[in-house]
Protein backbone atom coordinates (compact mmCIF):
# COMPACT_ATOMS: atom_id res chain seq x y z
CA UNK A 1 0.00 0.00 0.00
CA UNK A 2 2.81 2.39 0.88
CA UNK A 3 4.36 1.97 -2.57
CA UNK A 4 1.06 2.96 -4.21
CA UNK A 5 0.85 6.02 -2.00
CA UNK A 6 4.40 6.99 -2.90
CA UNK A 7 3.67 6.50 -6.62
CA UNK A 8 0.51 8.60 -6.35
CA UNK A 9 2.41 11.43 -4.64
CA UNK A 10 5.14 11.37 -7.31
CA UNK A 11 2.57 11.54 -10.11
CA UNK A 12 0.57 14.21 -8.28
CA UNK A 13 3.50 16.54 -7.80
CA UNK A 14 4.72 15.85 -11.34
CA UNK A 15 1.35 16.88 -12.75
CA UNK A 16 1.15 19.85 -10.42
CA UNK A 17 4.55 21.19 -11.42
CA UNK A 18 3.83 20.54 -15.10
CA UNK A 19 0.61 22.55 -14.91
CA UNK A 20 2.60 25.56 -13.76
CA UNK A 21 4.97 25.50 -16.74
CA UNK A 22 4.27 27.48 -19.90
CA UNK A 23 3.83 26.29 -23.45
CA UNK A 24 5.48 28.59 -26.00
CA UNK A 25 4.26 28.48 -29.59
CA UNK A 26 6.86 29.84 -32.02
CA UNK A 27 5.20 30.96 -35.25
CA UNK A 28 6.93 32.14 -38.41
CA UNK A 29 4.78 34.63 -40.33
CA UNK A 30 7.77 35.87 -42.34
CA UNK A 31 8.17 35.24 -46.05
CA UNK A 32 11.53 33.55 -45.48
CA UNK A 33 12.81 30.74 -43.27
CA UNK A 34 14.06 31.82 -39.86
CA UNK A 35 16.05 29.99 -37.20
CA UNK A 36 14.75 30.85 -33.71
CA UNK A 37 17.35 30.85 -30.96
CA UNK A 38 16.58 30.21 -27.31
CA UNK A 39 18.82 31.19 -24.39
CA UNK A 40 17.82 30.04 -20.91
CA UNK A 41 18.66 31.96 -17.75
CA UNK A 42 21.40 30.81 -15.41
CA UNK A 43 20.64 27.42 -13.91
CA UNK A 44 17.59 26.86 -16.13
CA UNK A 45 17.34 24.00 -18.63
CA UNK A 46 17.92 24.68 -22.30
CA UNK A 47 14.83 24.28 -24.49
CA UNK A 48 15.22 22.31 -27.78
CA UNK A 49 19.00 22.60 -27.26
CA UNK A 50 18.69 26.31 -27.93
CA UNK A 51 17.76 26.49 -31.61
CA UNK A 52 15.73 25.19 -34.54
CA UNK A 53 14.62 25.93 -38.09
CA UNK A 54 11.17 27.37 -38.82
CA UNK A 55 9.90 27.63 -42.37
CA UNK A 56 7.32 30.25 -43.52
CA UNK A 57 3.89 29.69 -41.91
CA UNK A 58 5.31 26.89 -39.75
CA UNK A 59 4.88 26.81 -35.98
CA UNK A 60 6.25 24.64 -33.21
CA UNK A 61 5.43 24.31 -29.51
CA UNK A 62 8.06 24.28 -26.78
CA UNK A 63 7.22 23.48 -23.15
CA UNK A 64 9.11 25.26 -20.38
CA UNK A 65 9.23 23.98 -16.79
CA UNK A 66 8.07 25.87 -13.74
CA UNK A 67 10.28 28.84 -12.92
CA UNK A 68 11.96 28.97 -16.32
CA UNK A 69 13.49 32.21 -17.59
CA UNK A 70 15.13 33.13 -20.85
CA UNK A 71 14.84 34.77 -24.23
CA UNK A 72 13.80 33.92 -27.78
CA UNK A 73 15.00 35.60 -30.97
CA UNK A 74 14.97 34.94 -34.72
CA UNK A 75 18.12 34.36 -36.72
CA UNK A 76 18.06 35.26 -40.40
CA UNK A 77 20.09 34.35 -43.48
CA UNK A 78 21.49 31.15 -41.96
CA UNK A 79 23.45 28.37 -43.63
CA UNK A 80 24.49 25.20 -41.79
CA UNK A 81 26.15 21.95 -42.78
CA UNK A 82 24.26 18.68 -42.32
CA UNK A 83 25.52 18.29 -38.77
CA UNK A 84 24.36 21.78 -37.75
CA UNK A 85 27.79 22.36 -36.21
CA UNK A 86 29.27 24.59 -38.91
CA UNK A 87 27.52 27.62 -40.33
CA UNK A 88 26.64 31.26 -39.93
CA UNK A 89 23.68 33.64 -39.86
CA UNK A 90 23.40 37.21 -41.14
CA UNK A 91 21.67 38.34 -37.92
CA UNK A 92 21.32 36.76 -34.49
CA UNK A 93 24.12 34.23 -35.03
CA UNK A 94 25.06 32.12 -31.99
CA UNK A 95 28.49 30.85 -32.92
CA UNK A 96 27.60 29.18 -36.20
CA UNK A 97 25.49 26.47 -34.55
CA UNK A 98 21.97 25.38 -35.48
CA UNK A 99 21.31 24.55 -31.80
CA UNK A 100 22.75 27.43 -29.79
CA UNK A 101 23.35 25.26 -26.70
CA UNK A 102 23.65 28.12 -24.22
CA UNK A 103 25.08 30.78 -26.52
CA UNK A 104 23.27 34.08 -27.06
CA UNK A 105 22.63 35.82 -30.35
CA UNK A 106 24.92 38.46 -31.79
CA UNK A 107 23.10 41.83 -31.93
CA UNK A 108 21.16 43.28 -33.56
CA UNK A 109 18.28 40.97 -32.63
CA UNK A 110 14.72 41.59 -31.47
CA UNK A 111 14.12 39.68 -28.22
CA UNK A 112 11.12 38.08 -26.51
CA UNK A 113 12.06 37.75 -22.83
CA UNK A 114 10.36 35.80 -20.02
CA UNK A 115 10.64 35.09 -16.31
CA UNK A 116 7.99 32.57 -15.26
CA UNK A 117 6.36 32.05 -11.86
CA UNK A 118 8.04 34.88 -9.98
CA UNK A 119 5.30 34.62 -8.63
CA UNK A 120 3.68 35.94 -11.82
CA UNK A 121 5.13 35.63 -15.32
CA UNK A 122 7.07 38.71 -16.41
CA UNK A 123 7.56 39.20 -20.15
CA UNK A 124 8.65 41.85 -22.63
CA UNK A 125 9.79 42.53 -26.18
CA UNK A 126 13.20 44.17 -26.08
CA UNK A 127 14.97 46.24 -28.71
CA UNK A 128 17.84 47.04 -26.36
CA UNK A 129 20.00 44.70 -28.46
CA UNK A 130 18.70 46.30 -31.65
CA UNK A 131 16.15 45.04 -34.19
CA UNK A 132 16.20 42.44 -36.93
CA UNK A 133 12.58 41.24 -37.29
CA UNK A 134 9.15 42.22 -35.94
CA UNK A 135 8.18 40.06 -32.94
CA UNK A 136 5.04 39.83 -30.82
CA UNK A 137 4.03 38.05 -27.59
CA UNK A 138 0.38 37.07 -27.18
CA UNK A 139 -0.62 35.36 -23.88
CA UNK A 140 -3.56 32.96 -23.68
CA UNK A 141 -5.39 31.26 -20.84
CA UNK A 142 -3.81 33.28 -18.04
CA UNK A 143 -5.14 35.56 -15.32
CA UNK A 144 -4.22 39.16 -14.62
CA UNK A 145 -3.40 41.91 -17.09
CA UNK A 146 -1.96 39.53 -19.72
CA UNK A 147 -1.58 42.18 -22.43
CA UNK A 148 -0.31 41.34 -25.89
CA UNK A 149 3.02 42.99 -26.70
CA UNK A 150 3.39 43.62 -30.41
CA UNK A 151 6.35 45.11 -32.26
CA UNK A 152 4.98 44.77 -35.79
CA UNK A 153 6.72 47.73 -37.43
CA UNK A 154 9.70 46.96 -39.67
CA UNK A 155 12.37 49.25 -38.24
CA UNK A 156 14.74 48.15 -40.98
CA UNK A 157 12.82 50.42 -43.35
CA UNK A 158 13.47 53.54 -41.25
CA UNK A 159 16.79 52.67 -39.63
CA UNK A 160 19.34 55.53 -39.74
CA UNK A 161 22.30 54.70 -41.95
CA UNK A 162 24.72 54.86 -39.02
CA UNK A 163 22.79 52.03 -37.29
CA UNK A 164 22.09 49.91 -40.38
CA UNK A 165 23.42 46.37 -40.86
CA UNK A 166 23.40 45.28 -44.50
CA UNK A 167 23.62 41.89 -46.18
CA UNK A 168 25.87 40.90 -49.07
CA UNK A 169 23.38 42.31 -51.58
CA UNK A 170 23.12 45.64 -49.77
CA UNK A 171 19.70 44.88 -48.27
CA UNK A 172 19.11 46.13 -44.72
CA UNK A 173 19.14 43.08 -42.44
CA UNK A 174 19.04 44.75 -39.04
CA UNK A 175 19.15 47.98 -37.07
CA UNK A 176 21.80 48.31 -34.36
CA UNK A 177 21.08 49.75 -30.95
CA UNK A 178 22.89 53.06 -30.31
CA UNK A 179 24.81 51.29 -27.52
CA UNK A 180 26.20 48.76 -30.02
CA UNK A 181 26.85 51.40 -32.66
CA UNK A 182 28.58 54.02 -30.49
CA UNK A 183 29.66 52.12 -27.33
CA UNK A 184 29.12 55.19 -25.19
CA UNK A 185 27.95 55.15 -21.56
CA UNK A 186 25.00 57.46 -22.14
CA UNK A 187 23.59 55.12 -24.80
CA UNK A 188 24.43 51.93 -22.87
CA UNK A 189 23.31 53.17 -19.40
CA UNK A 190 26.69 52.16 -17.97
CA UNK A 191 29.30 53.88 -15.81
CA UNK A 192 28.09 57.23 -14.55
CA UNK A 193 24.90 56.76 -16.57
CA UNK A 194 23.95 53.54 -14.76
CA UNK A 195 21.02 55.32 -13.17
CA UNK A 196 17.44 55.83 -14.43
CA UNK A 197 17.57 59.52 -13.57
CA UNK A 198 20.67 60.07 -15.71
CA UNK A 199 20.12 57.52 -18.51
CA UNK A 200 17.13 58.98 -20.28
CA UNK A 201 15.69 58.50 -23.78
CA UNK A 202 17.82 59.59 -26.72
CA UNK A 203 16.90 60.51 -30.27
CA UNK A 204 17.66 56.94 -31.33
CA UNK A 205 15.75 55.21 -28.52
CA UNK A 206 12.78 57.47 -29.21
CA UNK A 207 12.80 56.25 -32.81
CA UNK A 208 12.55 52.64 -31.56
CA UNK A 209 9.85 53.62 -29.07
CA UNK A 210 7.73 55.47 -31.60
CA UNK A 211 7.78 52.42 -33.88
CA UNK A 212 7.06 49.89 -31.09
CA UNK A 213 5.50 51.73 -28.10
CA UNK A 214 5.24 48.66 -25.82
CA UNK A 215 8.80 47.43 -26.39
CA UNK A 216 11.98 48.21 -24.48
CA UNK A 217 13.84 50.93 -26.35
CA UNK A 218 16.72 51.36 -23.87
CA UNK A 219 17.81 49.80 -20.58
CA UNK A 220 15.62 51.83 -18.19
CA UNK A 221 12.45 51.77 -20.29
CA UNK A 222 10.62 49.66 -17.67
CA UNK A 223 7.44 51.63 -17.02
CA UNK A 224 5.82 50.99 -20.41
CA UNK A 225 7.63 47.81 -21.41
CA UNK A 226 7.31 45.12 -18.71
CA UNK A 227 4.11 43.05 -18.54
CA UNK A 228 2.75 40.39 -16.20
CA UNK A 229 0.39 37.42 -16.40
CA UNK A 230 -0.16 34.27 -14.36
CA UNK A 231 -0.57 30.71 -15.59
CA UNK A 232 -0.58 31.58 -19.31
CA UNK A 233 0.76 30.01 -22.46
CA UNK A 234 2.43 32.30 -24.98
CA UNK A 235 2.40 32.75 -28.75
CA UNK A 236 5.66 34.25 -30.01
CA UNK A 237 5.08 35.46 -33.54
CA UNK A 238 7.85 36.58 -35.85
CA UNK A 239 6.84 39.08 -38.60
Amino acid sequence: MESWVALFLVLFFHLLSGSNGAVFTLQNKCEQTIWPGILSGAGRPQLTNGGLELRPNQEITVTAPTGWSGRFWARTGCNFDRSGKQGNCTTGDCGGLLECQGSGGVPPASLAEFTLDSPEDFYDVSLVDGFNLPVSIVPSGGTGNCSAVKCTADLNLSCPKILTVTGNNGTTMGCKSPCLAFNQARFCCTGEYNNPQLCTPTTYSKMFKNACPTSYSYAYDDATSTFTCKGANYLIQFC
